[in-house]
C-alpha cells in the first residue's frame, strides 16, 4: 500500500480514486529552513517599478514565466486564466492611450481624497509611459467559463482566488529570473478586451509591464510590515 511522507497508510478511498497517480514531490537540495530563508532573501528584494529599460526580453523567457504561473492551484482544476503577452509597439501604444483615459478619470473624478492622499507617497499620476517602454505587457484575463470542451461542464469556481494565485506565481518567477514588474490596474479595464480581441467570457484582471529596470531607476521609500504584524500563531 502507498505511504505518505509521515508513513501513515493511505486509506482505501485514497488508493482507489479515478484518474489519480503517485505524487512526485519536489525535493530541494538543502533542508527546508535553509531553502525557505534563501527564497525569502531573494523575494524581499522584489519591488514594483515604473521606470523600465527597453532592453529586449526573449519570448522564451516570457513563456517560461507564464508556464510557471500556470502551475497555480485552481478551483476544480479549471485553470480560469489567460495570459496575453504583448510586444507589438502599436498595440502597446493603444493600451497606454486607453489606460491613460481611465487613469485621468480616476485622478480627476473617481478617486476619493483619502485614496489620493494615500497615493501621494507612491508618486503616481495619470501618465503611464512605462506601458510603451517595457518590452512586454502581460494582460491577465480571468475566464468566466471553461473553454476546454473535454470537461464535463463549462462552470468555473473560485475564479478571483485562482487567478490571483497564478499572478503571484508569475511575479515571483519574474523576479527570480532577474526581471522587474508592475501590477497595474486601470479601472475599468474593459478597454483591454477590445484592444486584444478577447471573447466576452474573458474579463481583464491585471496588466503587468515586465522587463529590466531603467538605469537609475528609483522606487518609493516604503517599509513592509514586519513578520509579527502579518503572522499570528494559534497557541
Amino acid at each position: 500500500m502507498p505511504k505518505r511522507r509521515d508513513d501513515a497508510p493511505m486509506t482505501e478511498h485514497q488508493t482507489d480514486l479515478p484518474l489519480h497517480k503517485p505524487h512526485e514531490h519536489y525535493q530541494p537540495s538543502d533542508d527546508p529552513l535553509t531553502e525557505s530563508q534563501r527564497f525569502y532573501e531573494i523575494m524581499k528584494q522584489r519591488r514594483s517599478i515604473r521606470y523600465f529599460s527597453d532592453r529586449p526580453v526573449p519570448r522564451n523567457v516570457i513563456e517560461n514565466l507564464i508556464a510557471a504561473a500556470g502551475t497555480a492551484p485552481s478551483g476544480a482544476n479549471k485553470q480560469p486564466w489567460r495570459f496575453v503577452a504583448v510586444q507589438n509597439p502599436a498595440i502597446k501604444k493603444q493600451i497606454r492611450e486607453g489606460a491613460e483615459i481611465e487613469e485621468r478619470e480616476f485622478y480627476e473624478r473617481r478617486a476619493s481624497e483619502t485614496w489620493l492622499r494615500d497615493l501621494r507617497a507612491i508618486g503616481t499620476d495619470e501618465h503611464k509611459p512605462f506601458l510603451e517602454v517595457a518590452p512586454w505587457l502581460i494582460v491577465v484575463f480571468k475566464m468566466m467559463k471553461d473553454d476546454l470542451h473535454q470537461n464535463d461542464s463549462d462552470q468555473v469556481y473560485y475564479v478571483n482566488e485562482s487567478v490571483g494565485i497564478a499572478c503571484g506565481l508569475f511575479l515571483a518567477a519574474a523576479h527570480h529570473a532577474g526581471l522587474a514588474t508592475l501590477t497595474h490596474t486601470p479601472s475599468p479595464m474593459k478597454f483591454l478586451a477590445g484592444i486584444l480581441n478577447r471573447p466576452d467570457f474573458e474579463r481583464p484582471y491585471l496588466l503587468i509591464p515586465i522587463g529590466y529596470p531603467a538605469e537609475g531607476c528609483v522606487v518609493p521609500d516604503i517599509q513592509r510590515k514586519s513578520l509579527e504584524q502579518i503572522m499570528v500563531v494559534d497557541r
